[in-house]
């Protein structure tokens, strides 16, 4: 296990210094850097100036167009909204990524990001299914160090609102999707025929189940945090070029994170979809 540990612990690293690269607002803003610094240099600077033009206007293109939501819509409909059939539910799974761990250290208080849905949605599951456990799942570190846990955070959260503590379990060590599913098998051991919701972005549910289906841990998609609208909406150009560039990086990494957990045998398949489009699903 320790050996095990170890090789994820390089993938992280290696996957964030990559990605930090790879961003897709990152990589054209060095771009435009590296065509004015080519510019300064009498032979490139045709080059330089042409290369920073090209890019800029991509940008903009990108950022505007809506590039982003064609690429994130496959992902957020890849599993249907989930529909309550009655049925009883054993445990509610959470995954991190809607709380900045430390900011709401530094502030004493839980500071949310744009994937709240995440938690709003988890504590109203927690009341319409009062006898499930909710395990929330989400470690701390950064590439240059551990940082702040996320899932105390909201454990804590959660026991001020007045949520049992005996039904919350804290998985704090994951840091990847797939440290997740791993680290909440081990914590839950759960039993056949359990049923167990899985909580995060609609965009990241197909590398969610992925991963928890690959570690024989059986769950039924709750997907949340739908960035587009769906129907003719996803046509619609963004009104600001920060908006879709932000939605462009989200995409972009998921899709990357899709083929990356896929080649280095973390996911099954390449997309994971629904096993039973029939069930489990349905609305809220």
């Amino acid at each position: 296990m320790r050996l095990q540990e170890q090789g994820w612990r390089v993938f992280y690293y290696l996957s964030k210094v990559a990605w930090f690269f790879a961003t897709p607002s990152n990589l054209l803003v060095s771009l435009v850097l590296l065509g004015l610094v080519l510019a300064l240099f009498k032979r490139l600077r045709r080059f330089g100036i042409g290369l920073s033009l090209v890019v800029t206007l991509a940008t903009l293109a990108l950022g505007l167009l809506p590039v982003a939501s064609y690429l994130l819509i496959p992902l957020e409909e890849r599993f249907p909204p989930f529909r309550d059939d009655g049925r009883p539910v054993d445990g509610i799974i959470l995954l991190g990524g809607a709380v900045e761990a430390s900011d709401s250290v530094s502030r004493g208080s839980i500071v949310a990001n744009e994937s709240a849905e995440r938690v709003l949605d988890t504590i109203r599951l927690a009341h319409r299914h009062p006898n499930a456990r909710i395990l929330i799942s989400g470690g701390g570190g950064t590439v240059f160090g551990d940082g702040a846990a996320e899932a105390p955070i909201i454990a804590d959260y959660f026991k001020s609102i007045g949520i049992d503590p005996a039904r919350i379990l804290v998985e704090d060590r994951s840091r990847t999707t797939a440290e997740n599913a791993v680290y909440s098998r081990e914590l839950t051991k759960p039993k056949e025929g359990e049923r167990w919701l899985l909580v995060t972005s609609a965009w990241h549910m197909p590398r969610a189940v992925g991963v928890f289906e690959k570690v024989e841990f059986p769950v039924v998609p709750y997907p949340v945090d739908f960035r587009t609208a769906g129907g003719a909406r996803t046509h619609r150009p963004f009104a600001f070029v920060s908006e879709g560039l932000r939605r462009l990086d989200i995409a972009t990494k998921e899709w990357a994170g899709l083929i990356a957990y896929r080649a280095t045998g973390r996911t099954a398949s390449l997309f994971p979809g629904p096993q039973d489009p029939s069930g489990g699903s349905a609305s809220r």
